[in-house]
């Protein structure tokens, strides 16, 4: 027998779970924005920085040595950046699936519902 208070819980537990979720969501791209927009800020001053230092090179020779060791911090930076962005994105992905990993894992496999 269908027993209505029973389902309402349920539903509201689930409308609970949804909503924490879209909430945690946000959150993670929130921050995952943050990150981009302080990286933007710190690669335009850097690269200001390095244009206001090539005005002033006096050879070819510090010209070559300092674009070489900018285009290498750059790069460096660029790498580091890309790393962590990917971490935070791999940690929202699990973040979104956990709310429903128990759900997904009491599924019937494709073997058991052949068999």
């Amino acid at each position: 027998m269908l027993n209505f208070d029973d389902a309402n819980k349920k539903g509201r537990e689930a409308m609970d779970t949804m909503l924490k979720n879209y909430s945690d969501m946000a959150k993670g791209f929130q921050a995952i924005a943050a990150e981009a927009t302080d990286y933007s800020k710190k690669s335009f001053q850097d690269m200001t920085s390095f244009m206001e230092a090539m005005t002033s090179v006096k050879s070819m020779e510090a010209a070559f040595e300092l674009q070489t060791s900018f285009m290498k911090s750059s790069y460096e930076s660029f790498v580091a950046e890309a790393t962590k962005m990917s971490e935070m994105y791999a940690d929202l992905a699990k973040a979104a699936y956990k709310p429903y990993e128990a759900q997904i894992s009491k599924m019937p496999t494709m073997s058991s519902v052949a068999a």
